[in-house]
């Protein structure tokens, strides 16, 4: 196991999903029990299913400093930045340290994909993308943390992660250990993914997406609800002042590697991850007052995560998966349920599962349909990703809360 690691103060942080931009908007949707997802209406040629679309994208113009980075995922990027004041907190952050000291660790499973598919409809005779679209940086899976490097004006480590919906999650992991080692002295962490071609019709050729609002946990589960998300956070070492700012605790990361999509079926890394995570925050299962779970409403992901809550947790732990809220928002996810954890623990909802109506044999007491009130001192937020790719974070009040 994991030695305890020195807690993580969270400065900032915000999302920007499907229900609204900002922590304001998507703590109200939580409260009120309203979802983001709405009857697919994207691409020329849309699948009949329901999606979490943020709203504003199509008309949204990045300032002309950054115009040559423009594309869908990028565009989201920017709204997200300039959420709850994070970007002033970020620039703040780098005044602070200085810009060679300040990482950037960011999630996202198809980045700027998207315009390349647009810029593929459009060769000329010769197949060659036209003038406009010659624009190998936003044609990379490195585009998002490159722009978001330009936009905060950021020169230390820069890293994107693509471990499919583990991707934002792990960036905490990644984060912590550069700044642990020296490397770097705070760190911008995060993940942005929007909806495109590949997504939407890569996943229904899978048959995991759903012609319904998504229904996480449900007995009648039939499938995923696709969205679009941008979030980030802001870590800095907890000696650094910050009062009664959360903290990441600690996290874990495991690699199954038992199906290309299919999760271990006793959930093997999952339970690895959650372990190592535990460790390193120097808490148990008992100390865990709400679980954000991954919760995709795919069949095998739910039974599996299910039964090792069960398993592992209190019947008195209050655990809810929120894909019904945003949508399952892929490399943003974990950024984004990493969000709703220290929401929780700042205003003390602990969300519930919308959609549902009658939950698998495969859950225990721990999965709860109902959002309650109630003290959350650590929070876990799972995010498991296809290929076995698992972390798990912990997260609590900081000391003055």
């Amino acid at each position: 196991m994991p030695s305890p690691i020195p807690p993580l103060r969270i400065s900032a942080f915000t999302a920007t999903t499907a229900v609204g931009v900002g922590k304001t908007a998507l703590a109200d949707a939580l409260q009120s029990g309203r979802s983001g997802l709405r009857a697919n209406d994207f691409g020329p040629t849309p699948l009949p299913t329901w999606i979490g679309r943020v709203e504003g994208l199509e008309a949204l113009s990045l300032p002309a400093e950054l115009a040559s980075w423009d594309c869908r995922n990028n565009r989201l990027a920017w709204l997200g930045l300039q959420a709850d004041g994070f970007i002033q907190a970020a620039i703040a952050a780098r005044e602070r340290y200085g810009a060679s000291r300040v990482a950037l660790v960011l999630g996202t499973s198809t980045s700027a994909i998207g315009e390349t598919e647009a810029a593929y409809t459009q060769v000329d005779a010769d197949g060659r993308f036209q003038p406009a679209q010659r624009r190998p940086l936003v044609h990379t899976p490195h585009s998002l943390g490159m722009f978001v490097q330009q936009a905060l004006g950021l020169e230390g480590p820069c890293e994107t992660i693509s471990t499919a919906c583990s991707s934002s999650a792990k960036a905490f992991a990644s984060a912590e250990r550069l700044i642990r080692l020296g490397l770097a002295d705070a760190a911008v962490v995060g993940g942005v993914d929007t909806l495109c071609g590949s997504v939407l019709f890569g996943f229904n050729s899978l048959e995991l997406v759903s012609p319904a609002p998504c229904r996480p946990f449900d007995a009648q589960r039939d499938g995923i609800s696709l969205g679009e998300a941008a979030g980030f956070a802001l870590l800095e070492r907890a000696d650094a002042g910050g009062g009664a700012a959360p903290l990441l605790l600690g996290y874990g990361e495991a690699s199954d590697a038992h199906h290309m999509s299919t999760p271990h079926p006793q959930g093997l890394g999952a339970e690895r991850a959650l372990d190592d995570a535990l460790a390193r925050a120097g808490v148990s299962t008992a100390a865990i007052d709400y679980i954000n779970m991954h919760g995709t409403a795919s069949t095998k992901n739910d039974e599996v995560e299910a039964a090792l809550v069960a398993r592992r947790f209190p019947a008195t732990t209050h655990a809810s998966s929120t894909k019904g809220f945003t949508g399952h928002t892929l490399g943003a996810a974990g950024i984004v349920e990493a969000v709703i954890s220290l929401l929780a623990l700042e205003n003390g909802w602990m969300p519930g599962t919308i959609n549902s109506s009658t939950l698998d044999a495969e859950c225990g007491p721990q999965i709860r349909l109902q959002g309650a009130r109630g003290e959350v001192r650590h929070a876990l937020s799972n995010s498991f990703g296809f290929g076995g790719n698992n972390c798990a974070l912990i997260f609590g009040k900081g000391a003055a809360a």
